[in-house]
């Protein structure tokens, strides 16, 4: 298979690469999901064979994102995902959980939808600073 590629594509699609394994395998300790960590090798590899061997490190005989990719930026842009979906989710439950549950459909998703963006607008000006949980004794 050939894929034709400009550098600033390749150096996205390493972004992408790397945004993607993070988000199936970061949480899994050793069941990594091999298949994906043996793409994301490939192409970092083919970095430093291409010019950006800045962005390439060898770890027990695999190309790994390095330590210079991992502080560029690519992190931030996670978390900046990562508390947009926290927000979204914590909003979503929150509107359900006020509902009693009920499934949401034609008849209640102007009364949900309502919910959820009340939420959000609390989180957007305050975060999580007006949460509070009653302590179970």
């Amino acid at each position: 298979m050939d894929l034709e590629l400009t550098t600033k594509q390749f150096r996205r699609l390493l972004d992408m690469a790397y945004i993607g394994n993070w988000v199936l395998n970061s949480t899994r300790g050793d069941d990594r999901i091999r298949d994906y960590d043996e793409v994301e090798s490939l192409l970092f590899a083919k970095a430093a064979r291409e010019g950006m061997p800045v962005l390439t490190e060898m770890y027990r005989g695999e190309a790994v994102p390095s330590r210079a990719f991992e502080e560029g930026g690519i992190h931030e842009a996670i978390v900046e995902y990562e508390n947009n979906v926290f927000f979204d989710i914590l909003a979503e439950e929150l509107a359900r959980r006020d509902m009693d549950d009920v499934p949401i459909d034609e008849s209640n998703v102007d009364e949900f939808n309502q919910r959820v963006e009340t939420y959000i607008t609390e989180f957007e000006a305050h975060g999580t600073d007006n949460i509070t949980v009653d302590s179970i004794s």
